[in-house]
């Protein structure tokens, strides 16, 4: 079968190797030219696709990339895996999804599959995309052709759980629809849970990530009371909670959220209910919890360079150590460390720098002309110039046994240090009871 897919980032990508790894005739479609170079080129740019799994299914021809919505022409099944990002004002942003809809409606032929799988808010595979499908093509959702909507469930970086072993959800818009989908992509993941409808399975997905928002800001909160409160350490705190077998997940504080999903889908549930008078208070307050933790971070460094002003010599220098959103990933998206140094950069004096072995540059997209911000190499040399080093993302990479022994001062928002030795008197962990004061006091 030739299966086409659009998008061809953290999801579509890894799909589309997959499914030219099972023989397939896989056409990738994306709007970036860049990255349809550099796909023929067999230049890998996503760390959970095998470089040789990449070169293999493009040498052989069974995966071809192109930009051109044309390429997924006499396409048995289509999958779209495109961004969904939130406006200014925090709405749902569905232009990709329209995009992609009526860029493939010409080519919606009898018996095919079309599957969703972007994170939206419900009702949008039946109210967004089966009209445009409907309409440009002439064809009818549920008779003609299948529909359904199958989250995606990537963890960039997760070796464990990937898309050959994750279980996958599938809501059809007919009982037909549901099968067929669902034994389309049986054949990347065997565990398959079919639900009711589309709506059933685009709730799920938000469902997914709203359940580890508000529960990261839970134990954010409880890190900054334990840093008011003084000789509590949280660290040590959900450790001892997490001895309960049963009743408990332990969830970790940190600078904030990062990634496509998790920062952003509160908003899009909170923006659909209040389309039915409903205010989802709770799960929006957790989100701007989250979304406070860089300022909150910002705090204790502009604290500590206050404390320390005696021993700074002209402008003060600050390392952010990791600008990824998450540990052992090149992934960018919403990164904590992008607002950090955002933050720091445009209310003091601060000259900032990041060190970071997997995301190696990043355009500052918060300054008009965009500058490209590279990393430094991290050599302890470069480690001892900084008057403070913030731990934002707790790469495996980093040696940190050698930045405590370079550092001038540390603020560790990811408890990394833990068991490192350490000079005394020269950390500041998040949550650990003394973030803001001026001496550690754990």
């Amino acid at each position: 079968m030739k299966i086409s897919i659009i998008g061809l980032g953290y999801v579509g990508l890894p799909l589309a190797v997959d499914f030219a790894k099972k023989g397939h005739q896989v056409a990738g479609i994306d709007i970036s030219p860049n990255r349809i170079d550099r796909l023929k080129a067999c230049d890998n740019y996503i760390d959970d696709v095998s470089d040789d799994d990449l070169v293999s299914v493009v040498k052989s021809g069974l995966f071809i990339a192109s930009t051109t919505f044309e390429a997924c022409k006499d396409s048995g099944a289509v999958i779209i895996c495109v961004p969904t990002p939130v406006s200014e004002h925090k709405d749902p942003d569905l232009t990709a999804i329209r995009s992609a809809s009526e860029g493939i409606a010409p080519y919606v032929t009898a018996g095919q599959i079309v599957i969703l799988k972007s994170t939206t808010f419900p009702t949008t595979t039946e109210n967004v995309v089966q009209p445009i499908l409907e309409r440009i093509s002439g064809m009818k959702a549920g008779s003609d052709f299948h529909l359904a909507y199958s989250p995606e469930r990537v963890d960039p970086g997760n070796t464990k759980w990937t898309t050959a072993n994750t279980p996958i959800v599938v809501g059809g818009l007919t009982e037909e629809c549901s099968k067929k989908a669902s034994e389309l992509l049986a054949e990347i993941t065997p565990n398959v849970k079919i639900v009711s409808s589309p709506r059933v399975a685009e709730l799920e997905k938000l469902l997914e990530n709203i359940f580890r928002s508000v529960n990261i800001a839970l134990v954010n909160e409880m890190a900054m009371l334990c840093d008011r409160m003084g000789g509590v350490n949280l660290w040590e705190v959900v450790d001892a909670a997490a001895t309960k077998p049963f009743g408990f997940m332990p969830f970790y504080p940190g600078p904030g959220l990062g990634g496509h999903c998790i920062p952003i889908d509160p908003y899009y549930l909170s923006w659909l209910a209040r389309k039915y008078d409903f205010e989802t208070c709770f799960i929006t307050l957790s989100a701007k919890t989250n979304e406070q933790m860089p300022f909150y971070v910002v705090e204790a460094i502009q604290r500590v360079l206050a404390n320390r002003g005696s021993e700074t010599v002209g402008k003060p220098r600050v390392l952010i150590l990791g600008a990824a959103f998450k540990k052992n990933v090149d992934d960018l998206r919403h990164s904590p460390a992008f607002k950090i140094i955002e933050v720091l950069e445009q209310t003091t004096s601060t000259h900032v720098d990041f060190c970071d072995p997997h995301a190696t540059e990043f355009k500052k997209e918060w300054l008009p002309d965009n500058p490209v911000m590279k990393s430094i190499e991290g050599t302890p040399e470069q480690i001892a110039s900084y008057d403070v080093v913030v731990m934002v993302t707790d790469h495996d990479a980093f040696d940190y046994q050698m930045v405590a022994d370079n550092a001038r001062y540390i603020v560790d928002t990811r408890n990394a240090f833990s068991g490192i030795r350490l000079p005394e008197n020269n950390i500041k962990v998040l949550g650990a009871g003394s973030f803001l004061s001026h001496e550690q006091k754990n």
